[in-house]
């Protein structure tokens, strides 16, 4: 966080050209701001902040959240997913006391996120933007910063565990059903493909979530 308090200024060659400072969180007024997609996680609270000698005041926060976020996975595992994260304060009103501003611009932040993003795990982090926004609630409008962020699947792992694996299923059932063996082991093999599909159908329930208003593709065929 970073704002300007125009009482807390100095002229550096006054003091011995001292021109930041560190001081202790509750000596100064700070903006309470807090994330509202957030349901869990936790905060590392900050002791000091930097004063500069021009009024700056600087205060980092490191914290670790969980976030709600919608998903739509009729495309899986091809999907595309966008989250948000939105910052207000619900104690100050937008038009007569708190603004907020990110800080750096939409590309800027992308690349300084894809930086810190080195995980190499189901998610890709593909682009980030940034809207502000003033929020109409029943005592006052809230300014409101959100960032949309946008995340791809990688879809290998369920294409090599379970597209090719239902594909081969239904090629050998198709096969099977125009062949020519006997009714009777066309039927052993139907049985067997059955029981096949039906432990694909039941890992695919296991590892798809569940906050999807439409099922996936593969998921309804």
């Amino acid at each position: 966080q970073e704002w300007t308090n125009p009482f807390a200024t100095w002229d550096p060659g006054d003091f011995c050209n001292i021109s930041k400072i560190v001081l202790p969180v509750g000596a100064y007024w700070s903006p309470s701001i807090f994330i509202i997609e957030r349901v869990d996680g936790q905060n590392s609270d900050p002791d000091y902040m930097t004063v500069t000698h021009n009024g700056v005041f600087y205060a980092a926060q490191p914290s670790q959240a969980t976030l709600t976020c919608s998903l739509m996975i009729f495309k899986f595992p091809f999907d595309t997913q966008m989250c948000n994260l939105s910052i207000t304060s619900l104690l100050y009103p937008a038009v007569t006391d708190l603004v907020l501003k990110p800080r750096w611009t939409a590309a800027e932040l992308l690349k300084q996120s894809q930086s810190y993003f080195l995980t190499d795990g189901e998610w890709k982090f593909t682009n980030l933007n940034i809207s502000e926004y003033t929020e109409n609630l029943d005592n006052g409008e809230y300014s409101v910063v959100t960032y949309k962020i946008s995340l791809e699947r990688r879809p290998t792992l369920y294409v090599l565990n379970l597209i090719l694996p239902t594909c081969a299923l239904y090629l050998l059932d198709m096969a099977v059903l125009l062949g020519p063996s006997s009714l009777e082991d066309k039927i052993n093999f139907q049985i067997a493909i059955i029981l096949g599909s039906s432990m694909l159908a039941v890992i695919l329930n296991n590892i798809l979530p569940t906050s999807s208003e439409k099922p996936p593709v593969i998921g309804a065929h």
